[in-house]
């Protein structure tokens, strides 16, 4: 697949934050022990849907260092959920099933911003060279 990415609703990082955020919001919705508790629910709400809010906002800074920036929050967020989904596993709010499918998107997700990390940590990396390089050749001629 080659087409070009013009917003960040054409990351499939972005699409993938807003699958699990939904998913998040559904089980909070619906889930009687996580329901009672408002800030377990609050939280949890939060940080899933952080991760496509960093990933839509970095990209919209159209710079890469920033961009960078914000996926390293958005990888955070995955984290995140991931340690709420598993303390909710260990209070036995959800079955095993469910809180092990949750996390283990949540880590596949976290893995596939850390890739799109290092692209763009080499994108930031090679125009810095090419800066330096061209700065270089300014200097020299006057």
């Amino acid at each position: 697949m080659n087409s070009k990415i013009t917003c960040f609703e054409d990351l499939i990082i972005w699409q993938k934050a807003q699958e699990i955020a939904e998913k998040i919001y559904k089980l909070a919705e619906s889930n009687k022990f996580i329901q009672k508790d408002f800030s377990l629910k609050d939280q949890l709400r939060g940080a899933a849907l952080s991760i496509s809010d960093n990933i839509a906002e970095g990209f919209e800074y159209n710079n890469n260092p920033d961009f960078y920036r914000f996926l390293r929050m958005a990888k955070g967020s995955c984290g995140e959920i991931r340690n709420k989904i598993r303390f909710i596993l260990r209070m036995k709010f959800i079955e095993v099933k469910e809180g092990s499918e949750m996390c283990n998107e949540s880590k596949l997700l976290s893995s596939q911003i850390g890739e799109l990390m290092k692209k763009v940590k080499t994108r930031i990396t090679d125009e810095k060279a090419r800066s330096t390089k061209l700065q270089g050749v300014q200097t020299r001629n006057p």
